[in-house]
């Protein structure tokens, strides 16, 4: 979430306060110049799909043995949400939902309907991701699908519904929402292959003097890995509630595949757990190398002045302008002086590498 988004929701909830409590108010960017309603109506037999539908031409849900999809992308015209949601007896609170972007995922059970806000994400270059706002409303024979933008996480449902692949045109809505649950899983799978191979890229440090860059990169990924067990644990309560029965909206029959959700989000998140600890382990392997090449850099040193002090001593004692020091006046007294010091240097070279000091 970012500070603008937060300076919105603040001005909103304070313009609720001193106006109508269930005032409802868009809160997030927007993506398309004009929502775009898409209507698939089908049973086991046929199939109608109707694009760019005009709001007054939103069919009631009545005929029991179809099933209505009704799907909007744009959700920036609060006055469309509103309009729809007065239509089919959605609660304004939940339109409220729909249209924060900002709001975490959760489910919500009206008995008439079933209400699920989640977030689907994508990769993109690097430590980002893209990140979309879904709603999903599900009635007894109808599901409402609420998208931020035009994206491509349900065409492949469609596909399944014009050309009747599978066994969906023979499933109610709670197996509709099921795929479109499933597809938005599937995204945080190749989300999280992506992440995978870079973070291991990332934290496979050979190199004596690894990039400092390295520590940015990895709080970079630690954010974007809470950001996805943030969303999905709300996620996993949710559909291992439905898998168990908890609303009446589930057939039994679909019971099995929420829970196969379940364990999908189980899986996502040890996911996660496992590539923190990655980026964790990459963390002090990068801390690790440093200290040893400070070592190695304090050693040399070290070494370098172990060298020259026994040197400094010998030029100093000879430096001293005494004039009873016999030595000054020795023919070959410098060169002895210079003689002795480079053995003291190689005697002293020789034992460091005896000793394995470098």
């Amino acid at each position: 979430m970012n500070h603008n988004l937060k300076d919105i929701k603040k001005k909103i909830r304070e313009k609720r306060k001193s106006t109508d409590p269930f005032q409802i108010e868009f809160i997030g960017d927007q993506y398309l110049d004009n929502p775009d309603l898409q209507l698939f109506i089908y049973d086991k037999n046929d199939f109608e799909e109707n694009k760019n539908v005009d709001l007054k031409h939103v069919p009631e849900f009545d005929q029991k043995k179809k099933v209505y999809w009704l799907n909007v992308n744009g959700i920036h015209e609060a006055e469309l949400i509103k309009n729809l949601g007065i239509k089919h007896g959605i609660h304004q609170l939940v339109l409220g939902d729909i249209l924060d972007t900002t709001e975490r995922p959760k489910m919500q059970d009206y008995e008439e309907y079933l209400f699920f806000t989640v977030k689907s994400i994508l990769p993109l270059k690097g430590a980002f991701l893209e990140i979309e706002h879904i709603s999903f409303i599900l009635g007894e024979n109808y599901l409402l699908s609420f998208q931020e933008r035009k994206s491509d996480h349900f065409e492949h449902i469609r596909n399944r519904i014009r050309q009747d692949i599978g066994i969906v045109r023979e499933q109610g809505s709670d197996f509709l929402l099921y795929l479109m649950l499933q597809a938005i899983l599937d995204n945080y799978f190749s989300t999280m292959e992506n992440m995978e191979t870079e973070i291991y890229e990332l934290t496979t440090m050979e190199e004596a003097d690894p990039d400092p860059n390295i520590i940015r990169q990895i709080d970079e990924y630690k954010k974007l890995l809470f950001q996805i067990k943030r969303s999905l644990h709300p996620l996993k309560e949710a559909v291992g509630g439905l898998g168990r029965g908890i609303s009446e909206l589930i057939k039994p029959s679909q019971y099995k595949y929420f829970s196969d959700l379940h364990e999908q989000c189980v899986e996502l998140l040890e996911n996660t757990e496992a590539l923190n600890m990655r980026l964790e382990s990459g963390l002090n392997l990068f801390y690790s190398l440093q200290g040893h090449k400070m070592n190695q850099i304090m050693k040399t040193l070290t070494v370098m002045a172990t060298i020259f002090i026994p040197l400094t001593f010998v030029a100093g004692v000879y430096g001293m302008n005494f004039r009873n020091m016999p030595e000054l006046y020795w023919e070959w007294g410098y060169f002895t002086v210079w003689t002795i010091m480079i053995m003291m240097v190689m005697g002293m070279m020789f034992w460091f590498r005896k000793k394995k000091w470098f």
